[in-house]
């Protein structure tokens, strides 16, 4: 029997309901959330996001402000900008697109955002919070993720789940969350001999190299569940993940397609954890 899909674009759609009805609850109290976005360059991919993610602020009732500035703009400048962001009361969260021009360090940007406006989790205080399971800003791409995997109903205490990919903004962060759900896990990468030989031990396998075909059908275990966070183009260039979908479907319980799998969860937990920042003042 082919694996169930896991629809991203219908969870993101349920969460977006749940989020819509905590910010009435917020405006009931005289407060709305903000989410000021910054985008330095013409970067065409940075573009569509930054779009996108100020389209589903205002559908859920969110402020949001969008400052766009030319790749010339200095580092200087950008960190006094965050600075009076930070002062900001009507600004709940903060999000720097990336990638940044060369002359500006993105290291520096991300620790310039103050904690409580860090709605991307991607800053050193951040990551120390989910490592040591203290409340905070989970990135937004593992932790929709984790979303998608709770979907399916399936306990993660005991399972063993494999992560390919160690990168800071999914790959670490992803397997901390796994743990904090009591799974076993395992991080694989380019250095990890064998690859197969962990993957077909593990019941649930998240692929986020940024690579097609990392993971086929023959590395699989029956009855895993894949999530799939790559986003690749095939040859005819129509959008892929790093899964071979045609033919791990048959093999896997549940998978995420791509499109319409972990991409519309990522901008949703931006906006769940917008609200969670503004909940909180």
């Amino acid at each position: 029997m082919p694996a169930q899909l896991i629809d991203g674009i219908a969870l993101s759609q349920q969460l977006r309901a749940d989020i819509a009805i905590r910010v009435s609850a917020l405006n009931a109290r005289g407060k709305r959330p903000g989410l000021a976005v910054i985008l330095v360059g013409e970067d065409p991919a940075s573009q569509v996001y930054v779009r996108n993610k100020v389209k589903a602020c205002a559908d859920v009732g969110f402020v949001s402000t969008l400052e766009r500035y030319s790749a010339e703009l200095t580092q200087a400048a950008l960190l006094d900008r965050i600075g009076a962001l930070n002062g900001d009361p009507s600004i709940h969260g903060i999000l720097v697109q990336m990638p940044l021009p060369k002359h500006i360090d993105p290291h520096k940007v991300i620790e310039a955002i103050a904690t409580s406006k860090d709605v991307d989790g991607y800053s050193v205080l951040s990551a120390g919070e989910l490592l040591t399971g203290m409340p905070g800003f989970r990135p937004c791409t593992p932790y929709g993720c984790m979303k998608l995997i709770e979907s399916t109903g399936i306990d993660l205490r005991g399972k063993h789940a494999v992560v390919i990919g160690r990168s800071n903004t999914v790959g670490k962060p992803m397997a901390l969350l796994l743990l904090q759900a009591n799974a076993t896990v395992t991080i694989c990468h380019s250095a990890t001999p064998n690859l197969a030989h962990h993957t077909r031990a593990a019941d649930i396998v998240v692929a986020a190299v940024g690579r097609r075909n990392t993971l086929t059908a023959d590395m699989v275990r029956p009855g895993a569940i894949v999530i799939d966070v790559g986003m690749n183009r095939d040859d005819s260039g129509k959008l892929c993940g790093d899964v071979d979908f045609q033919n791990v479907v048959a093999v896997a319980s549940h998978i995420t397609p791509v499109p319409g799998g972990v991409g519309p969860m990522t901008i949703t937990m931006l906006l769940m954890n917008t609200v969670e920042a503004a909940e909180r003042t």
